[in-house]
């Protein structure tokens, strides 16, 4: 949201565009997955997306910062979106529930 504070964290951009553009994208996932909500199939639908977008993030900056492309700062993004996949994946209907785990039939 505040390009400034961005680039201090993970550095000077040439592409201003570029951040604009995933920004611009990041807020329409979001949106979409609001939208979803009150759809009966709503929850996967938002939990899909956010998989999709963690996975497609966290690969990015797993790739790039070993290469040297993008700042090792972007490693603490790779640990939030590891965290949204495991919160997706724990969120995943029938999970954490006595029935999934064999109890009350």
């Amino acid at each position: 949201m505040h390009l400034c504070s961005f680039e201090w964290v993970f550095g000077p951009k040439t592409d201003v565009w570029l951040q604009q553009t995933t920004g611009g994208l990041l807020v329409s996932v979001g949106l979409a997955q609001l939208a979803a909500a009150p759809d009966p199939q709503g929850p996967a639908q938002a939990r899909r997306i956010g998989l999709g977008t963690a996975l497609t993030l966290l690969a990015v900056e797993l790739i790039y910062v070993p290469k040297g492309r993008i700042r090792p700062t972007y490693l603490l993004d790779a640990a939030m979106q590891a965290g949204w996949i495991t919160a997706w994946l724990r969120s995943a209907p029938g999970k954490g529930t006595a029935k999934a785990r064999g109890g009350e039939r």
